[in-house]
């Protein structure tokens, strides 16, 4: 069964279980879900109010596109647990000879390469869609101005904890020029996302 198909309950369990999957790279993609589901929301509850009638186009857009987003990241649940799969199975190729260790040393490093990937996908994802939950809190139904806030800090949330798996994963890859890059878009994305939500939150008390 695909952890995107378990209940709340038993994906917590699982979680908290003694196995490394689901871990801190499924749960961002996780937090993402639920920011795009919160933002979802906060657009519908704004379609078809009289006060926000100036709105109801970009808000109806905005559902659509937080519904297929929200859909991505429950399919990110398992791409990342396949990844970090896929370096356990690379850790227990045979190392016997040197042949076999070469072997072992290429796909680990393939496999480390796509663990990655995987999360910086997320992270890049999760940040793009931030200016619309921005959009979003700003402009929508003022009743849900903190739920919006809430999918904000999930998807920061989401947007760190990728990025975290990233870095981790970049400690083991040989390769300078790939580690490089990646380095440098975490540094990046890092500081501009918590620097935006802080002005988020003083924004949101100012208002409610």
């Amino acid at each position: 069964m695909k952890l995107q198909d378990l209940t709340l309950k038993q994906f917590i369990e699982k979680t908290a279980g003694n196995g490394a999957i689901p871990g801190g790279g499924s749960s961002s993609a996780l937090n993402a879900a639920i920011a795009s589901a919160l933002t979802e929301m906060m657009a519908n509850l704004t379609v078809g109010k009289k006060n926000y009638a100036d709105e109801e186009e970009q808000m109806k857009k905005i559902a659509e596109e937080m519904g297929e987003s929200r859909m991505q990241f429950i399919n990110d649940i398992d791409r990342d647990a396949d990844a970090y799969s896929s370096v356990m199975e690379a850790y227990r190729l045979p190392k016997e000879t040197d042949e076999q260790k070469a072997v072992r040393s290429e796909k680990i490093q393939e496999a480390m390469k796509g663990a990655s990937l995987v999360p910086m996908d997320v992270a890049e994802r999760a940040y793009k869609m931030f200016d619309t939950i921005i959009e979003t809190v700003r402009k929508g139904n003022k009743n849900a101005v903190t739920d919006g806030m809430v999918g904000l800090m999930a998807c920061r949330t989401a947007i760190m904890g990728a990025l975290l798996n990233v870095r981790i994963n970049l400690s083991g890859i040989h390769d300078p020029f790939f580690v490089e890059e990646l380095k440098d878009k975490c540094d990046r994305i890092e500081k501009e996302i918590l620097t935006r939500e802080n002005q988020m939150i003083e924004w949101v008390k100012s208002v409610i």
